[in-house]
């Protein structure tokens, strides 16, 4: 890892850190909505993080293990549950959703080595599932009336950040071990990787600070 990579990794870090006190201050406004799940989601986020980065200063684990069963699919579940369940208002399709992605950690056992950082083959399928989300979402937002104040609308920043994060990521992720084989081409993508995911946060933030609660 470069000396820029890690500077970039420490601000992804940092960025969750900053989005989680910022969803604290605005807990208030947001206590009586649902929305205030998103802010319990950004510290439990923070802190999976913290505990990814410096846990093993304290007790020593596995972090595969941590990530791949369960800070990934918390992840996942979550947007699967705000997309579908609150921004569609479909909660049949939020539990078929979360059923469907964690049945993918079945091939993933059997057929899929797991000595990985994240298993490629379910965190493909479940960016897949949420690139679908986004995707109506986006129809959503441009179908609406409320498509000219698009700026108050939480949905529309978190709908970006996780484009280009997750969505943007994704062949990274889902061609790890062929990529490694190209450090050049490689380190482009983990730069990307890493920055996306500082201006996700940094979204997030921002639907906070401008969005309207009943967006």
């Amino acid at each position: 890892m470069t000396d820029f990579q890690r500077i970039l990794q420490d601000s992804l870090v940092w960025a969750e850190g900053l989005t989680a006190i910022i969803s604290i201050l605005y807990y208030n406004r947001e206590k009586d909505s649902y929305w205030k799940y998103f802010s319990f989601y950004l510290v439990f986020v923070f802190l999976c993080e913290v505990i990814g980065k410096w846990g093993h200063l304290v007790v020593e684990y596995s972090k595969p293990i941590f990530f791949n069963y369960f800070v990934i699919p918390i992840e996942f579940i979550f947007f699967y549950w705000l997309y579908a369940a609150k921004s569609f208002g479909k909660t049949k399709l939020f539990y078929l959703l979360s059923f469907l992605y964690l049945l993918s950690f079945l091939p993933s056992e059997f057929y899929f080595t797991t000595k990985k950082i994240i298993f490629s083959f379910n965190y493909t399928f479940g960016c897949l599932i949420l690139m679908i989300l986004v995707i109506m979402e986006y129809y959503k937002q441009i179908n609406s009336s409320e498509i000219l104040n698009f700026s108050r609308n939480k949905m529309f920043y978190i709908n970006l950040g996780v484009t280009l994060f997750y969505i943007g990521t994704l062949p990274f992720w889902t061609f790890f071990s062929l990529l490694n084989q190209y450090k050049e081409l490689w380190n482009i993508y983990f730069n990307y990787f890493l920055i996306s995911g500082i201006i996700m946060y940094l979204l997030f933030s921002i639907s906070f600070i401008w969005g309207k609660q009943n967006s």
